[in-house]
């Protein structure tokens, strides 16, 4: 049996559409597979998680970042495959174009950043440890990184692994993985809209987990 270095089979982490992402995204006008009540619940969530300032990287950012409008961020950088998605992104102060399934290694300094957000992007990672290990080194002591997914995605991209689970078992993989990158202070839960918003129907799964401390 072929193993990555996560201990899971490397057909796992294979894909129905082998086309470079760059190709693939470009052509789709969609910049996420979550509602206006996921992403508004999502936008809740990093009001009570992401620190009041500093340095943000939202990972797999696409054209919407869920960032509270009323939040004062040293900076917002963006990550994200798709150029014009980035372009689009008002939210962003800074913006880097990259494929990190062909990439995972992103040029920021070590213990450099302050939170990190992944939204509705971790079904198409298919090297997830390696860019788990990637962020441990980017974060600050202590600092959070924030992962949010919706029971949609894109079937063509997500890979085999993912699909085949049910949500708590896509928690768990999560977990596990955060955890073998080296990642502590792990929680997990369903994100909830604000109980006026009527326009939901996406469920929201979260997975928070910090970079451990010093010893």
């Amino acid at each position: 049996m072929a193993e990555t270095p996560s201990g899971l089979h490397s057909a796992a982490f294979t894909r129905a559409n082998s086309d470079p992402d760059r190709l693939f995204y470009a052509g789709r006008s969609d910049s996420s597979q979550m509602d206006v009540g996921a992403r508004t619940a999502v936008t809740a969530l990093y009001q009570t998680t992401l620190p009041a300032s500093g340095l943000i990287l939202d990972l797999m950012a696409g054209a919407l970042s869920h960032i509270p409008p009323e939040a004062s961020h040293e900076s917002v950088i963006g990550l994200d495959v798709n150029k014009a998605a980035l372009d689009s992104n008002t939210a962003l102060t800074q913006r880097i174009e990259q494929d990190l399934n062909e990439t995972p290694q992103i040029d920021l300094p070590d213990d450099s950043l302050d939170a990190i957000c992944l939204c509705d992007g971790f079904a198409y990672l298919t090297d997830p440890l390696a860019v788990l290990e990637e962020l441990n080194r980017l974060l600050r002591p202590g600092a959070p990184i924030i992962i949010t997914f919706s029971d949609n995605f894109i079937p063509q991209k997500a890979v085999a692994l993912w699909q085949a689970l049910d949500a708590a078992d896509r928690t768990r993989l999560i977990t596990l993985l955060l955890d073998r990158a080296g990642l502590g202070d792990i929680d997990t839960g369903e994100v909830v809209p604000p109980e006026d918003l009527t326009a939901w129907n996406d469920t929201v799964h979260a997975v928070i987990a910090r970079k451990k401390l010093a010893a």
